[in-house]
């Protein structure tokens, strides 16, 4: 296992990351097995934004006697209402359920806490404005927690707290599909091409706002942890990929490993399977791992119709971030049912699907000829909003 400074945090991290979501409903002995099989093979970052009781006890009980191995990314303002997982903005249930996490995971300290899903410009305000940060100050002055981090979905919101000095880590979605825009003067411009754009894939180019994020994390030591990078499945599917073809996990994980300031790729693993699975990047050869061929095999790369999460569609006048309605829309699609996360994140946009006026000036701005009108009345149907 290879290890990586997180930022300037003077925390090691492995490279590859235990995603805990999808032990939630696992039986113990599967929890166990699971986890101590990352331990062994040197995995020592373990994700728990999840707030269901049973998962935050059993993930405890796999850790006790090994938690000097475990670098904890624990996360605020997730909690369990109603049987069923939320966010909250309420300080008051953003102690009970941290405080919840403390104890069942039998730990008086937390390394990264993590300020969980700030996607909107109020959701920022409130947290950073408010009593939540101040909470999470007092507790890293007081050593209960080690760094602050920010887990989020959206590049400008990422940037202006990375900008603002407010964290230390950022928990980030990242994957080709959200970085990559086809090059067309006409939305991206020659500034693109210019010296402030770390890489460019013979006719793709990073999107600026995410390679501006990336660098700046860089410059200043921020330490970037990535979740989404399997975009959910999505882009180990041919079918469904943007490129036409599919990427392996190798592939999907080298990929993110190769941005600035990424210091660990999170994956969601509930098997030792699993587990077994990931850490077969640890001894590929470079040219196993390799992702450029998707880039270069321009027949194969066909975005047509695909969203590729730009909001170049943009502005829509009832308001709605087009791009993030598609991209939980396309989360949603690769599992049976709809994952409570990626409804969480749905509910949580100002604006949804139902705002939607068919007016189709999306459609006509959109450089993938996606059908957005169309997209829009499907994750309607799907979410219910």
């Amino acid at each position: 296992m290879q290890y990586r400074k997180l930022g300037n945090t003077g925390i090691c991290v492995s490279e590859i990351g235990f995603g805990g979501e999808y032990l939630e409903g696992k039986d113990y002995p599967v929890v166990e097995a699971s986890i101590h099989r990352a331990l062994d093979a040197g995995v020592n970052l373990i994700d728990i934004f999840m707030s269901e009781p049973n998962v935050r006890t059993n993930i405890g009980r796999a850790i006790e006697g090994k938690r000097s191995d475990v670098i904890i990314q624990g996360h605020f303002r997730a909690v369990w209402k109603n049987g069923q997982y939320a966010r909250t903005l309420d300080i008051d249930e953003t102690k009970f359920f941290f405080e919840d996490l403390l104890a069942r995971l039998k730990t008086d300290y937390i390394d990264i806490g993590m300020l969980h899903m700030i996607d909107n410009d109020a959701d920022y305000r409130i947290v950073f404005e408010g009593p939540i940060y101040e909470y999470a100050k007092q507790l890293k002055s007081q050593g209960t927690i080690r760094t602050i981090g920010m887990s989020s979905h959206n590049p400008e919101i990422a940037l202006r707290a990375v900008e603002a000095g407010l964290i230390d880590v950022l928990l980030f979605s990242l994957n080709p599909a959200y970085d990559l825009l086809e090059q067309e003067k006409d939305f991206i411009g020659p500034a693109s091409l210019s010296e402030n754009s770390f890489e460019s894939h013979g006719t793709l180019d990073i999107d600026p706002i995410r390679n501006r994020l990336y660098r700046t994390c860089e410059a200043k030591g921020i330490g970037i942890t990535v979740m989404k990078s399997l975009a959910a499945g999505v882009l180990l599917d041919e079918k469904r990929s943007p490129f036409g073809m599919a990427l392996s996990v190798p592939q999907c994980l080298h990929y993110a490993l190769t941005r600035p300031a990424v210091a660990s790729v999170v994956l969601g693993m509930q098997t030792p399977d699993e587990v077994e699975e990931a850490l077969r990047y640890e001894a590929m050869e470079d040219s196993e791992r390799d992702y450029t061929a998707v880039f270069s095999a321009k027949p194969q790369f066909n975005l047509k119709g695909h969203c590729m999460y730009c909001n170049h569609c943009l502005p829509c006048v009832s308001h709605i971030n087009i791009a993030a309605v598609n991209k939980y829309l396309d989360l949603a699609q690769a599992e049976p049912s709809v994952p409570p996360t990626v409804r969480a994140h749905y509910d949580s946009l100002e604006h949804t699907a139902a705002d939607c006026i068919a007016c189709g000036a999306c459609e006509k701005r959109c450089p993938f000829e996606v059908p957005v009108i169309e997209r829009m009345q499907h994750a309607q149907q799907l979410f219910g909003k």
